[in-house]
């Protein structure tokens, strides 16, 4: 039984007969469509074409429709003519019955044989061949559509199937993404304020959750992820804190950061004296270090030992020093003179000291003693990876109250320990993890210009660039993907595009996906809320699919003003806020 029920040999005569094949190129068809077919047809409907194999068809997207066209030539290949460029090249054939349709292919059906002898089918992105001139044309609807996407459907539904909601074209139909390639290749989920961007975020980590195994660690700027039940929730602390340090606290202790990171915290760049200032904030910290790990007696630390190294180190004996240093008189011929370094870290001192002494920076600087020891980092590693406790399987870290100038270092932080862990973990015991960034133009901008910035910027860019290969997965979330990194963006070969109004944003996806899809990006503002366009390595065929809600809603929704203004005695407590504001923590009485 053929896969598909239309007469071939009478094919203008089939219920689904859209018209013949007029023009062809390597991914474009145009079609000869008679006046009474064009009911049938609708822009971003599926259309398929016999190919010259048994039982095969090419399966396309129909991108145009033109009743009476008349192709003109255009003077050069830039022709916005009806015929140009953006349809089919210059391809003018001449049209009998008058109506021109364009389908852009974008995979195949093919007939395959098990070593049962049992036939079956299966759906590839691969186009095979191109169809031949005069060749018919169907639309695929009610039992032809059905048919079709039952096939993606079940092609979709593996052991590593992702369930995310239902095709748009089919709702009986449920759209899988492949698990295993929209982690692997990196993925882009994008939309504007509203479009649903943070319910698919959390459609995903319910289902994920469900893994005995899962692993996913969620960046969330806002706490907008902080009351799934199913996530262990870890909270970067703020000032009212840490007098009491809680379980659920994720404290980064300054050691944690690199020199570069270290630099970009403490030393302006824009000082005449920061070249020396960098020089000596290095040198000392290394020997910081160094003295540690000799009080620990771990003398196979030490050959490998820098001042990257993530050891434990006194930063008030290297702030002591430097002070030393920046008032030093040396001895002269003719009596004391200043030293190397005299006056050059006054402005340096000043700005450590102010760092040390706030309290909003505490969850650095003021952390318990229990994490300057050197079995601290083995608890923080398993702090960040461990997935075998309850609850641990989906990791959410509020950020919402680290001070805006230092989120990019932290965040960088969090992504480069992830990435190294990995890294040197032995490859028979690593166990991948993806890293959820939402919000991610906030601390991954396309033009970061601050050394807080830059820093965020380059850790994220070697996970993005690398982490496939040691088990590190990005899922970029943002609502402007024009302010967004190119490069980490570029990375992303997987896209689920929510609506999008902004033409500028519009542009960034349309340059992530294939050419010829570019008429399918055109339905980009016009979709619904929960609606998304889907492209990529996860998926078998380009598709509008509208979400699933999740079960456990983040504290995302859009606050509907006019029906707040519309209730009666409401009564907002501004002293609490005040007092909220003073502590820096957010608390509800």
């Amino acid at each position: 039984m053929p896969f598909f029920p239309f007469d071939l040999n009478s094919a203008a005569k089939d219920p689904y007969y859209a018209g013949f094949v007029a023009a062809v190129d390597t991914r474009k068809v145009m079609l000869d469509v008679p006046d009474d077919s064009l009911e049938r047809i609708s822009v971003g409907k599926l259309a398929v074409l016999p190919i010259p194999q048994p039982d095969a068809w090419l399966v396309g997207f129909i991108d145009r429709v033109v009743c009476k066209a008349q192709y003109v030539a255009g003077p050069s290949d830039d022709s916005e003519a009806v015929g140009g460029k953006d349809n089919q090249g210059q391809l003018m054939p001449m049209l009998t019955q008058g109506n021109a349709v364009t389908i852009t292919l974008v995979g195949a059906i093919q007939r395959q044989t098990n070593s049962g002898g049992k036939i079956g089918y299966r759906f590839t992105r691969s186009l095979i061949s191109v169809p031949d001139v005069h060749a018919s044309c169907f639309v695929l609807r009610e039992k032809a559509l059905e048919t079709f996407m039952g096939l993606l459907a079940k092609a979709g539904d593996t052991e590593h199937a992702l369930a995310v909601g239902h095709y748009t074209l089919d709702p009986t139909a449920t759209a899988y993404l492949d698990g295993d390639r929209f982690f692997q290749r990196h993925a882009a989920l994008l939309g504007s304020t509203g479009s649903g961007k943070s319910w698919t975020v959390a459609t995903i980590l319910e289902r994920a959750a469900r893994l005995p195994s899962a692993n996913l660690i969620v960046l969330d700027l806002h706490g907008e992820y902080g009351q799934l039940g199913y996530a262990r929730q870890l909270r970067v602390p703020g000032p009212d804190d840490l007098d009491s340090p809680a379980p659920g606290l994720l404290f980064l202790p300054y050691w944690l950061m690199n020199a570069e990171e270290l630099i970009a915290m403490f030393v302006d760049s824009g000082e005449f004296t920061a070249h020396n200032q960098a020089m000596v904030l290095q040198r000392e910290v290394e020997k910081g270090k160094r003295l540690f790990i000799e009080q620990q007696a771990k003398k196979d630390i030490l050959p490998a030992l820098t001042v990257d190294s993530p050891v434990p180190f006194a930063l008030e004996d290297v702030i002591a020093t430097i002070a030393e240093l920046n008032s030093e008189m040396t001895q002269g011929a003719r009596g004391l003179k200043q030293g190397d370094f005299h006056g050059q870290f006054g402005r340096f001192l000043a700005r450590v000291d102010r760092k040390l002494k706030d309290k909003r920076y505490g969850f650095l600087f003021q952390t318990p003693k229990a994490l300057h020891s050197y079995d601290a980092f083995h608890a923080l590693a398993r702090q960040l990876l461990d997935f075998a406790e309850d609850n641990a399987r989906i990791k959410v870290i509020d950020f919402s109250e680290v001070p805006t100038d230092a989120l990019p270092i932290m965040l960088g932080i969090v992504a480069r320990l992830v990435y190294y862990l990995q890294f040197w973990m032995p490859k028979e015991k690593r166990h991948p993890v993806a890293l959820i960034c939402d919000e991610a133009h906030i601390y991954l901008p396309r033009d970061g210009t601050n050394p807080n910035e830059k820093r965020a910027i380059a850790c994220f860019e070697k996970v993005a660039k690398e982490g496939r290969k040691y088990g590190v997965s990005l899922v970029i979330v943002s609502q402007r993907p024009s302010d967004v990194n190119d490069t980490i963006l570029s990375q992303c070969n997987n896209v689920v595009a929510l609506r999008l109004t902004n033409a500028a944003d519009q542009a960034v996806v349309n340059r992530l996906m294939p050419e010829s899809l570019t008429a399918l990006l055109e339905m980009l503002p016009i979709l619904d809320v929960g609606e998304a366009l889907v492209v990529g390595d996860a998926v078998l065929l380009p598709s509008r699919i509208r979400m699933n809600p999740p079960t456990e809603k983040p504290i995302s929704a859009t606050i509907d003003f006019w029906t707040e203004w519309s209730a009666p005695d409401k009564k907002p407590d501004w002293e609490l806020a005040a007092e909220n504001m003073r502590r820096q923590r957010r608390r509800s009485s």
